[in-house]
């Protein structure tokens, strides 16, 4: 059986549950990403044109700082990477996590969390910054997804 693990960023909880049941689900060990500097809720005011988390997604080449790089991706074959979907993409911490690993012969999994968009433009940009890595199809999960379902999707994945 191949090692996984499932790196999930998550800003008010929704992406943490879900990655939390994919982790069982999986039988993969699971990684919390997080940002140096942690968001507030004042941050997260998508309406808000100077938030920040608007001012980072309004900037494509954002990399807001992580918290640490010890997430145990060198050891890991298949990598499920989570997050809740903003602006119709993954949040730009995802991006500096992304861009902190070697991908190489790796398999990177999307999977998010939303009220209703997909990957959007995220699918896309996950297989260009996952540099060497096999990227295989994400999906959108509401945060209440059962185990069950969840080990219907890896096993036709």
């Amino acid at each position: 059986m191949s090692k996984k693990l499932v790196a999930y960023f998550s800003a008010q909880g929704s992406t943490a549950k879900l990655a939390k049941t994919l982790a069982a689900a999986a039988e993969a060990e699971l990684y919390e990403i997080k940002p140096a500097v942690p968001y507030e809720r004042r941050d997260l005011n998508w309406m808000d044109k100077k938030s920040r988390s608007t001012v980072e997604m309004q900037d494509k080449n954002s990399r807001p700082a992580l918290a640490d790089t010890e997430a145990p991706v060198a050891e890991a074959e298949v990598i499920f990477v989570g997050f809740p979907i903003w602006w119709y993409r993954e949040p730009s911490i995802v991006d500096s996590f992304l861009e902190a690993y070697d991908w190489t012969g790796k398999t990177v999994v999307p999977f998010c969390t939303s009220g209703g968009s997909d990957l959007g433009e995220g699918q896309a940009r996950i297989e260009a910054l996952a540099k060497g890595a096999s990227v295989l199809r994400g999906r959108r999960f509401s945060a209440g997804t059962s185990e069950a379902e969840l080990k219907r999707w890896i096993e036709s994945a």
